[in-house]
């Protein structure tokens, strides 16, 4: 009946914009990725291709760097070979031909029978294709017949060139044996050594050739020097030579081609004319590519992994939206629960007080006129007590039903907890609109409620405080407060009425401040009978009751269900109101700051109780968060627990999730302390409030209590099991105890022992009850039974 909390922590729910552009910039990461690993796979295969390139450029220019040294070389071994000829012949013929007698004049010159036998010797010797012998005009010095005269007049143009850089070389006593496409110089490199050779590539007839030159005939020392003779060789380098070039180098199919007519696998080297560098010719061949080799090993391969890749990627891809998907739609889930209630669909706290702002908002500088109401079944305590909170959870569904129908589609209906209603009635300007409703509400909740597939019925009714705004002002807890007011003051005139708030329900009247100062005089008995004093009787205090702590006992899901502990309830024995559930002065408590006295009041009369149950029971004692904030509470549960005798291990303190929302460093402190003293530390209605994973492990919590909204899903809604399921596995991979709530059947119970709960808690056991009723723990070794209740109308 009390509206708590209804301004604090709120947060608006992202709109369906917001998760649409989450949704649109959750796709572009998708495609990126996506592109990203298309892109990676590219790079290594265009790497692979570009490194068999650069191996194939580089084994190329090797081939290309060998043909043309192998050319030189060539170069070099005419001029060599044909140096140490005309050496040879100075040093041997010319003696020869002296020592016999030779005259002066002949010795000098040679005849032509001579020049022809040079000629064939260098031809069959050295293996040239042709050899001339000339003098210093070029003219034949050997005989010739008709075919090798000609064939000598067709060389004869573009043999004087070369013919006449030997003769200038021989007239400064240094001839080259080679020449380059530079310079003079160049061309001269080994003049001066003993071979005094020259050696020129060319083109003859249309073909590469290597023409040598050496000088066969020298004066002796002080002698006048007659007419040169030279001997020339011609070796062609596109037939046997390029076949012996092909094999050395290995030029597969080497050819001789005087254009760069190679085809697409081969490649072209140019042959370079020594004397002025103009190109004579190319030789063709299929080079050796290794990098091409591996590559086309290599490719199926790459070609496979990359499709594979790419298809495992894709369905990363595919499966990585489907997950993203799943969870927008899970988060979605989360925030729809997060806003309404679990039991009956309906708005709950955090979403009423949203629309209560807005519409506070709206209306600031409006006329219009809306109503805030509070709605409390009225003896929906007696049917969770006759027939279970099952029978209790129908009843709050149906009620909320009837309700909803009788209500305009602007219209906010919210529960706020147990029995607790709230309702929004916007345009309220017709007078007639806002009794209309309120009588209709109270009419539908007065008729009878069929529960449990008929076999009971409850009659409930129902009270309706209501408050009109702007009437009663704009500020949103006074609006409140009116409301409560009024329901108040609809329950105490006889309940299944409304009553509309007005300024005369004030005058000491208000529920809240009356239930308030009973408490403060019920709860000082209470702590004066703890310290074995009595109240001052001058006073004349009227009597509004006292406290009592019930238990209601949990049981080990095994071994025969045995009772392994209890929690302790705190009831109110109201001398007018009856016995009074912690919902209906908590909120009281905590509102006038006395839920710390009444918090270790339960705590110390529990302790007390335990004491004398067997050494492995327990007892859970409820924190409210106003304690949990005392810098000092761990040092006075401690000494609680020592003026009492009640062993640390034994007591369990249930915390709230609201409790640690905040993640206050005191509260980690005093949690921390307590724990370092074995005292237990559960988290009750776990997956109710502010559910946070983080804190089982920040604040290392000993138990979970999964609370009974999820139970009472069992055998009703699927999606129950499942989420049971999960917080069972989850605690249990944390090595967390799982305690259920509200087990109320044999099949709750047998269904979450094999889900793996620990611990099992609610009706089917026992019903909270006072500890001279707690039989359990006198006899151990009994097996807990269940009074079958006989279901009835509640009148």
């Amino acid at each position: 009946m009390v509206f708590r909390g209804l301004r604090l922590h709120i947060v608006r729910p992202p709109s369906s914009d917001t998760f649409q552009q989450s949704w649109i910039a959750s796709g572009r990461i998708l495609f990126l990725i996506a592109v990203s690993g298309l892109g990676a796979i590219g790079l290594v295969v265009l790497s692979a291709l570009w490194a068999g390139t650069e191996s194939d450029a580089a084994a190329l220019d090797r081939q290309r760097q060998l043909v043309n040294a192998r050319l030189r070389e060539q170069v070099t071994q005419v001029a060599h070979v044909i140096g140490q000829f005309g050496n040879g012949y100075l040093a041997r013929v010319h003696p020869a031909s002296r020592a016999a007698g030779v005259s002066s004049s002949l010795d000098m010159v040679l005849t032509t029978a001579t020049g022809s036998a040079i000629s064939q010797t260098a031809m069959s010797a050295f293996g040239y294709d042709q050899a001339f012998v000339v003098d210093e005009q070029a003219h034949l010095l050997m005989m010739a017949d008709a075919q090798t005269e000609k064939r000598y007049r067709w060389m004869k143009p573009l043999l004087l060139p070369l013919l006449q850089d030997a003769r200038l070389a021989v007239n400064q006593g240094a001839i080259s044996n080679e020449r380059t496409p530079s310079s003079m110089e160049n061309r001269l490199a080994n003049a001066a050594r003993p071979n005094r050779a020259l050696a020129n590539l060319m083109r003859l007839e249309g073909r590469p050739t290597i023409v040598g030159v050496v000088a066969i005939n020298e004066a002796p020392q002080g002698q006048d020097q007659p007419t040169r003779q030279f001997l020339i060789v011609v070796r062609f380098i596109d037939g046997a030579a390029l076949d012996e070039l092909s094999r050395q180098q290995g030029l597969n199919g080497a050819r001789f081609a005087r254009t760069a007519d190679a085809d697409e696998n081969e490649v072209a080297f140019q042959i370079d004319a020594t004397s002025n560098g103009e190109p004579i010719g190319f030789i063709v061949w299929r080079p050796d590519l290794p990098g091409s080799r591996v590559i086309g090993r290599l490719m199926p391969a790459l070609s496979i992994a990359a499709l594979v890749i790419a298809v495992l990627f894709s369905v990363l891809l595919v499966r990585l939206r489907s997950s993203l998907g799943d969870l927008k739609k899970s988060e979605l889930h989360a925030r729809q629960l997060a806003l309404h209630d679990v039991l009956t669909g309906l708005p709950n706290r955090a979403m009423f007080a949203m629309r209560f702002d807005e519409c506070l908002a709206d209306t600031q500088d409006s006329v219009e006129r809306f109503a805030v109401a509070l709605l409390d079944l009225d003896r929906f305590k007696a049917v969770n007590d006759t027939f279970g909170h099952a029978a209790g959870d129908e009843l709050i569904r149906m009620a909320a039903e009837r309700v909803r129908s009788l209500l305009r589609p602007g219209d906010t209906l919210a529960r706020l907890g147990g029995d607790e209603f709230a309702l929004l009635l916007r345009d309220i300007d017709d007078d007639q609109i806002l009794p209309a409703i309120c009588e209709a509400i109270v009419a539908e909740l007065a008729k009878p409620f069929p529960l449990l597939k008929g076999e009971a019925v409850a009659r409930v009714g129902g009270s309706v405080g209501v408050t009109v705004v702007p009437d009663s002002g704009r500020n949103a807890d006074d609006i409140m407060r009116y409301a409560d007011v009024a329901l108040y003051e609809a329950k105490v005139g006889g309940r299944g009425e409304w009553r509309a708030y007005s300024p005369s329900m004030d005058g000491g009247r208000n529920a809240r401040d009356i239930l308030k100062n009973e408490l403060r005089e019920v709860l000082a008995k209470g702590v004066a009978s703890a310290h074995g004093t009595q109240p001052d009787p001058i006073a004349n205090r009227p009597d509004f009751g006292s406290l009592e702590v019930h238990y209601q006992t949990i049981h080990r899901a095994e071994n025969g269900y045995r009772a392994s502990g209890a929690e302790a309830l705190v009831r109110w024995r109201h001398s007018q109101r009856g016995l009074l559930t912690p919902a209906s002065f908590i909120p009281v408590a905590e509102e006038g700051g006395l839920i710390d006295a009444l918090g270790f009041w339960v705590l110390r009369e529990a302790c007390k109780a335990a004491c004398n149950w067997p050494e492995n029971g327990f007892v859970a004692v409820n924190v409210s968060p106003s304690q949990l904030r005392r810098p000092n509470f761990a040092e006075e549960v401690f000494a609680v627990l020592q003026e009492t005798g009640l062993a640390p291990s034994r007591l369990e303190l249930e915390l709230t999730e609201s409790s640690l929302i905040e993640d206050n460093s005191d509260v980690y402190t005093v949690l921390k302390s307590l724990r370092s003293r074995g005292v237990q530390i559960s988290l009750d209605d776990f997956g109710t409030g502010y559910s946070c994973l983080s804190h089982l492990m920040r604040f290392d919590i000993d138990r979970i209590k999964i609370d009974r909204s999820f139970v009472s899903l069992l055998g009703s809604k699927a999606n129950g099991a499942a989420i049971i399921g999960a917080m069972v596995a989850l605690s249990r991979n944390l090595g967390i105890s799982t305690t259920a709530e509200g087990v109320e059947t044999e099949y709750q119970r047998d269904f979450l022992t094999a889900l793996g709960c620990t611990d099992l808690q609610g009706y089917f056991f026992s019903k909270p009850v006072p500890l001279c009723e707690l039989h359990c723990f006198r006899q151990p070794e009994g097996a807990a039974g269940l009074v079958r209740i006989v279901p009835k109308a509640i009148a």
